[in-house]
């Protein structure tokens, strides 16, 4: 999917002369973290962040006359002296894998979307990509969620899918963790049925080794040990 079907569109936008204050007024109003800042005709060139904001503000480890100093010069700061100016940007016609992969790269929950002239078209956060991704994975649909572990070779995918239609079971998407077990991958099925017991009886008797995705991640927490359970029940008498 590109960036440009899943961005928000309707885009908060502040100036370089805009008070910080102001600033920081709009992304709470609008329930937002970030405002790209523009300039005539809508030209990008930075973007703020409530981390910015709060980077500004006084410690609260000031006395208050310190911090009473500092308001004068709050109220007076404009969100060119503490904005990212030239950030990074996407554009519309880039993919949301792009984006989810530089996001993790580079640490931020949001890049501004811009044209070919610079001028910003939306911006894309993490926000946004989850809601994509939901509408990818089709999990808005009642459904469920089943684990198949399988060699890792060619075909086995199409084996499972060959399967599951033979049930007329209608998928909402299908995910390959391709890392697992030595030798092994594992292919997580979401499946556009209630009766996922069928479904599970049915690749069980044809041989396939199933896995439940919650036990799976409860077995890989920490466990326990028996002086944590002792102490536990100590401090509850």
């Amino acid at each position: 999917m590109f960036i440009g079907m899943s961005m928000t569109g309707d885009v908060v936008t502040v100036g370089p002369e805009t008070g910080i204050l102001a600033a920081q007024d709009a992304m709470v109003r609008n329930d937002i973290r970030h405002l790209p800042v523009v300039v005539e005709n809508g030209i990008l060139v930075g973007i703020i962040t409530d981390r910015d904001i709060r980077s500004a503000m006084p410690s609260t480890m000031l006395s208050g006359s310190e911090r009473a100093a500092l308001k004068g010069r709050l109220e007076a700061m404009k969100v060119k002296e503490i904005m990212t100016a030239n950030p990074v940007t996407v554009s519309p016609t880039d993919t949301l894998e792009d984006a989810l992969l530089m996001m993790q790269k580079m640490k931020v929950g949001a890049f501004p979307v811009v044209d070919q002239d610079g001028k910003l078209k939306g911006i894309i956060s993490v926000r946004d990509l989850m809601r994509a991704f939901v509408t990818v994975l089709g999990l808005e649909e009642p459904g469920a969620l089943i684990g198949i572990v399988v060699e890792d070779k060619l075909g086995q995918v199409k084996k499972i899918v060959d399967a599951i239609t033979e049930l007329r079971v209608s998928f909402g998407s299908v995910l390959v963790a391709r890392v697992w077990e030595e030798g092994k991958r594992a292919v997580f099925p979401y499946l556009l049925t209630s009766n996922i017991a069928k479904v599970k009886n049915h690749l069980r008797e044809l041989g396939f080794t199933l896995l439940d995705p919650m036990e799976w991640y409860l077995d890989r927490l920490p466990k326990r040990s028996a002086e944590d359970e002792t102490q536990t029940k100590e401090g509850k008498k």
